[in-house]
């Protein structure tokens, strides 16, 4: 009776949204790159030389998103606070205060 309620955790709900293995917006934005580059060239050479870039893309991404499906997001965030907290260490170090506001 004292037992503490156990909820299922379904997988699809916690599991980070991917296309073709990779970062889903970084995989468009991919897609989107290699097309304005073979239309705005439109020749045989600018439609292969984009497949194959966008082919090459998408596994280096798909590669990153099998080690950690959040590194984008977590390196943004690292550039996002990396003047707070500086790679230094003992007690000179100091980083800049942090900025006011929101975010």
């Amino acid at each position: 009776m004292n037992e503490p309620e156990q909820t299922i955790m379904r997988t699809s709900l916690s599991r980070p949204q991917q296309l073709l293995g990779g970062d889903r917006e970084m995989v468009i934005m991919a897609g989107l790159g290699a097309a304005m580059m073979a239309v705005s060239v439109m020749t045989f050479v600018s439609f292969l030389l984009a497949i194959v870039g966008f082919w090459v893309i998408v596994i280096v991404l798909a590669r990153i998103g099998k080690a950690d499906p959040m590194m984008r997001k977590v390196y943004s965030r690292h550039l996002q606070f990396k003047d707070f907290y500086p790679a230094k260490s003992g007690v000179t170090a100091f980083g800049k205060t942090p900025k006011r506001g929101w975010r």
